[in-house]
C-alpha cells in the first residue's frame, strides 16, 4: 500500500471517527446528547460552536468558557421569518458542516427548543446536539465557568433553505388531532399546576381538549440529566402514547413543548412527531371559543340539560339519539317516577354479577341496552357507591361510552323536567310513532386490566399503589403501599366531583405518585369503584378494582 493510500485512508477513517464522537460520548443510547466529560476533552475544538441557551442574566452571571449567548426567551415564542432566523443563526457563528452544541441550566427545555429551531430551519441534526444535564451537570463535573463574556463570533455562512414543515404542526391539523385521541397523541409539556386549572397563563385555566399531560421536569433525572430511552419510552406506553401514533407536543407557547418532542422524535426515534409551537397562546386566542377543559375526561359527567336536549322524544324519533339511559335506584324508586326512556337495572344487580359479567350482559339484552350507544346511568345524584359499580361493569364489558349524571332524579323534576311512572318499554314498535326502546343482544367484550380478585396477575410497568377508597381502612390488609383516600373527599355533598386541581392536591398529599398501576379497594366494592371513576376522570392510566374472589 502506498504511504499516499495509507494516509487518504487514516484521515478517512480518523474524519469518521470525529463525527462518531459525540454519539459515541454518550450513554444509554441517549441520540443527539454530550456528556460534560465529551465537552471537556472537545471543547477547544475550531469545528464546535458552543451555545448557551439559558436566560441572558444567568449567562452573565456564570457560563462555559467559549459559548455564545442565545436567550431563546427573545425570540423562541414568536414567528420568526427565514431570513431573519438565517441572520441570527449566523451572528452565533454556525456554518454548514459545524458542530453544534447546546446548553442551558439542566434539566428545563431552553436547550431543546433552540435544538427545534436549528432542526426546523434546516440544520442537519446529525450536527446538532445538546449537553445533557446541561450547566448543572457540567458544574457537577468539575467543569470550570466564566463571567468573562465570549468574544462576538465571526459571522457563521449557514443559510436556511426549506423549512421541515414535516416536525411542525399547525392549528387546523391540531385541532382535528384533538377529536381524534385513538389516532394522534396530543402530549401536553405543562405542569399539574396548569392541566388542571389551578393556574392559567391565559384567560381560561385548564387544558387543550385530549391533552396528555407529561411535564417536561417528568423527562429528566435528579442529576438533571435526560432519562433513559428505555426509561422515557416506558413513561410513554404507560400514558397511551404510541410509536404508530401521529404525536404532537404543545405546551403554553411552544417552548416547553420542544422536550417531549426531543424525547420522543430523537430519543425514542418515534416515526411521526411534530410541535405544536403556537399551542395554547394560538388555541385560546381563536374566534371560535374553542373548548379548554381541567378534567381529562369531562364528558364522563352529564348533567340534566344535556340529557334532556339529546334525549327528547323527536330525536330519538328519527333516530339521532344514542343512548341507553340506565337507572341504577330500586324498583320501589324507580316506579315512583323516573327520567324519560330509562330502563331500571337496580345497582345490586350489578354488585351480583362482579364475576359473573355473562350473565350480566343477559340482563342489559333483556333491558334493552345498546352496546355501542353511550349509557348514562342515573341514581340519587351523581358519583355514588351505585351509579360507580354501573359505570365499572359497564366499562368492563365493553361498552363504547359510560357517563354518570350528576343531577338526581328529583333534581331533573325540579329544574322543570318531565318525570314519568310509567316502564318504558323494551320491544319491537308497533307503529312509526312508537318510542319503545329495541330490544338488543348485549355481546360482552369483556375488557382486562378493570376488575381483578388478585392483584398478583396484574403488573403494570410501575409498581402498584393500593387506594383504600371507604370511610374506613377495609378489613383485609394489603401487602404494599397503601393509601387511604375515601371516595367521599373527592367528590362535593350532592355527588358532583370536586374540582380537578383540588382532586389533585388531595391524591398528591396522600402520596400518590404520577406514575404507579393503581388498586382501588374497600370492603363495599361501590366504594373502589367511586375512586376508579375519579380516577378516570382525571386522566390516570393505569387502574383497577380489587374485588373479593
Amino acid at each position: 500500500m502506498s504511504k499516499l493510500l495509507s494516509n487518504c485512508l487514516f484521515g478517512f477513517i480518523t474524519s469518521c471517527l470525529f463525527v462518531m464522537q459525540p454519539a459515541m460520548a454518550t450513554e444509554g443510547g441517549k441520540r443527539n446528547l454530550v456528556s460534560a466529560e465529551w465537552l471537556a476533552k472537545n471543547l477547544s475544538r475550531d469545528d464546535l460552536v458552543l451555545i448557551d441557551a439559558s436566560f441572558g442574566q444567568l449567562y452573565a452571571a456564570k457560563h462555559i468558557a467559549g459559548a455564545v449567548s442565545v436567550d431563546v426567551f427573545t425570540f423562541g415564542g414568536r414567528e420568526n421569518l427565514a431570513a431573519e432566523m438565517q441572520s441570527r443563526i449566523q451572528s452565533w457563528g454556525i456554518s454548514a458542516g459545524k458542530k453544534v452544541v447546546i446548553y442551558d441550566q439542566g434539566g428545563t427545555y431552553m436547550a431543546t427548543s433552540l435544538f427545534f429551531d436549528l432542526y426546523y430551519h434546516g440544520f442537519p441534526p446529525e450536527n446538532l446536539f445538546v449537553l445533557d444535564g446541561g450547566m448543572a451537570k457540567w458544574q457537577a463535573t468539575g467543569g470550570a465557568v466564566t463571567k468573562d463574556p465570549t468574544p462576538v463570533p465571526k459571522p457563521g455562512t449557514f443559510r436556511v433553505g426549506k423549512l421541515k414543515e414535516e416536525i411542525r404542526a399547525r392549528l387546523p391539523e391540531f385541532l382535528v388531532a384533538s377529536g381524534d385521541p385513538a389516532k394522534n397523541a396530543l402530549v401536553e409539556a405543562l405542569d399539574p399546576d396548569q392541566h388542571f386549572g389551578g393556574a392559567k397563563f391565559f384567560d381560561r385555566a385548564g387544558h387543550i381538549p385530549n391533552a396528555i399531560m407529561a411535564p417536561s421536569a417528568d423527562f429528566f433525572n435528579a442529576d438533571k440529566t435526560f432519562k433513559s430511552a428505555e426509561e422515557i419510552g416506558r413513561m410513554m406506553a404507560y400514558l397511551g402514547v404510541k410509536p404508530e401514533q401521529q404525536v404532537y407536543s404543545h405546551c403554553g407557547g411552544g417552548i416547553a413543548a420542544s422536550v417531549p418532542f426531543f424525547a420522543t422524535k430523537i430519543m425514542l426515534n418515534y416515526p411521526r412527531v411534530k410541535l405544536y409551537k403556537e399551542s395554547q397562546l394560538e388555541w385560546l386566542r381563536d374566534d371560535r371559543g374553542l373548548p379548554f377543559w381541567t378534567y381529562d375526561a369531562p364528558n364522563m359527567t352529564r348533567e340534566k340539560n344535556w340529557l334532556n336536549g339529546w334525549g327528547n322524544p323527536m330525536l330519538r324519533n328519527f333516530g339521532v339519539t344514542k343512548l341507553s339511559v340506565v337507572d341504577v335506584r330500586s324498583a320501589e324508586a324507580y316506579q315512583q317516577g323516573h327520567v324519560p326512556f330509562a330502563v331500571n337495572i337496580p345497582a345490586d344487580v350489578f354488585k351480583r354479577h362482579l364475576a359473573t359479567p355473562g350473565k350480566l350482559a343477559d340482563v342489559l339484552s333483556a333491558a334493552g341496552v345498546d352496546p355501542a350507544f353511550e349509557a348514562v346511568i342515573v341514581s340519587d345524584g351523581g358519583v355514588n357507591t351505585s351509579s360507580a359499580l354501573a359505570f365499572l361493569m359497564l366499562e368492563k364489558l365493553g361498552q363504547k361510552k359510560v357517563s354518570v349524571l350528576t343531577d338526581s332524579v328529583d333534581d331533573w323534576g325540579l329544574g322543570g323536567f318531565t318525570l314519568t311512572k310509567e316502564a318504558t318499554t323494551v320491544g319491537p314498535r308497533k307503529s312509526p310513532n312508537d318510542l319503545a326502546i329495541p330490544a338488543t343482544t348485549y355481546t360482552a367484550n369483556v375488557r382486562p386490566r378493570i376488575v381483578t380478585s388478585d392483584t398478583q396477575s396484574t403488573q403494570g410497568p410501575y409498581p402498584k399503589v393500593y387506594i383504600a377508597s371507604g370511610k374506613t381502612m377495609p378489613a383485609k390488609v394489603q401487602d404494599g403501599k397503601v393509601i387511604h383516600v375515601p371516595y367521599t373527599d373527592l367528590v362535593n355533598a350532592e355527588g358532583t366531583p370536586k374540582a380537578a386541581k383540588d382532586i389533585w392536591t388531595i391524591l398528591v398529599k396522600a402520596g400518590l405518585p404520577r406514575y404507579a398501576e393503581i388498586i382501588c379497594y374497600a370492603d363495599d366494592p361501590g366504594e373502589a369503584a367511586a375512586n376508579y371513576f375519579i380516577l378516570k376522570l382525571l386522566g390516570y392510566p393505569d387502574v383497577k378494582v380489587l374485588v373479593a374472589a
